[in-house]
C-alpha cells in the first residue's frame, strides 16, 4: 500500500532577541497548522542561518534594543542583512514590535524613539484598507491591545497601513502580500507579561508612562486577557493561511 501522507513542511524560523519574548499564543496556531518551529537565540554568538529559500517564513520577535543602536549590538547588521534575503526571496516574514521596526529598516525606512512611549493598554484603530486584508479582515474597527515599545518607523514605501492609535500612527503595515509589521503585541498572555516585568530596569522604564498606564499593567483583568485572545485567534489563524496561500477573506462588515 502506497504511503500517502503529506511531506513535511517547510520550517518555521523565529528570531529571538530575549528569552522572554517568544511567539506565546502565535506557537500553537502555527503547530495546529502543521508547521515545525525553529527558534534561534540571533543576539548570542553567531548561530548558522539557513537560506531563507529554505523556509515556509520568517518571525522577527521583540527585544529591549533598537534598531539604531548597531554599535551597542553588533549582531543586528547580521539579522537586518538576513531580512533583506528573506525579502529578495519573496518568504514570507513576520515582525512583532522590534521586528516591525527591523523589517521597516531592512525597507529602508528610518526608525527612531516615538514622542511617548506605550506600555500597557491602549486602543488600536483598523485601518479601511484592513477590511480585505488576510489577517484583519475580522479585527474589529477599535480594540484594546498591549503595548510595550518606546519607537517608532516610517511606513515602507509602497506598503500598506492596516492598524493605527493616537499615540503611535504606524501599528500594523503588509508590504507586498506576505510580509507584515505588527508593532502592537497580540501574542502575549499574564505569564509572559509577569516575566517582562521581573526584568532588570523595568521599574525606571515604567516611570517613564503616566500613572494610570503603570497602574493598569500591574493589574490582571481577566476581561482583557480574554479580549486580546479573541484578537490573536484569527490574526494568527489569518497568518497561516497567508503560509498556505489561502486567498484573503471577503471585507469585513464595520464594527
Amino acid at each position: 500500500m502506497s504511503d500517502r501522507r503529506s511531506p513535511p513542511r517547510a520550517p518555521v524560523l523565529v528570531f529571538r532577541h530575549v528569552p522572554h519574548e517568544g511567539l506565546g499564543t502565535l506557537a500553537p496556531a502555527l503547530r495546529a497548522a502543521g508547521y515545525p518551529l525553529r527558534v534561534i537565540d540571533i543576539a548570542r554568538g553567531r548561530p548558522a542561518l539557513p537560506s531563507p529559500r529554505e523556509l515556509a517564513a520568517l518571525i522577527v520577535m521583540g527585544g529591549p534594543m533598537g534598531v539604531y543602536e548597531k554599535t551597542k549590538h553588533p549582531f543586528l547588521r547580521r539579522e537586518i542583512t538576513y531580512i533583506r534575503r528573506a525579502l529578495r526571496a519573496k518568504t514570507p516574514v513576520l515582525g512583532v514590535c522590534l521586528g516591525a521596526q527591523l523589517i521597516a529598516h531592512a525597507l529602508g525606512q528610518r526608525v527612531y524613539p516615538n514622542r511617548q512611549k506605550e506600555i500597557g493598554w491602549y486602543p488600536l484603530h483598523r485601518t479601511a484598507a484592513a477590511r480585505r486584508d488576510a489577517l484583519f479582515a475580522h479585527f474589529p474597527k477599535t480594540a484594546t491591545v498591549f503595548q510595550w515599545h518606546g519607537d517608532t518607523f516610517d511606513l515602507p514605501v509602497g506598503a500598506t497601513l492596516l492598524a493605527t492609535s493616537p499615540r503611535c500612527r504606524h501599528q500594523a503595515f503588509r508590504w507586498g502580500n506576505r510580509v507584515y509589521g505588527l508593532q502592537f503585541h497580540v501574542e502575549v498572555d499574564p505569564a509572559m507579561v509577569r516575566e517582562w516585568l521581573s526584568q532588570p530596569g523595568v521599574d525606571r522604564e515604567l516611570r517613564s508612562v503616566d500613572g494610570r498606564a503603570r497602574r493598569e499593567i500591574r493589574r490582571h483583568r481577566p476581561a482583557r486577557w480574554r479580549g486580546l485572545q479573541r484578537l490573536a485567534g484569527p490574526l494568527f489563524q489569518g497568518w497561516a493561511g497567508v503560509l498556505n496561500g489561502t486567498p484573503p477573506p471577503r471585507a469585513s462588515r464595520p464594527r
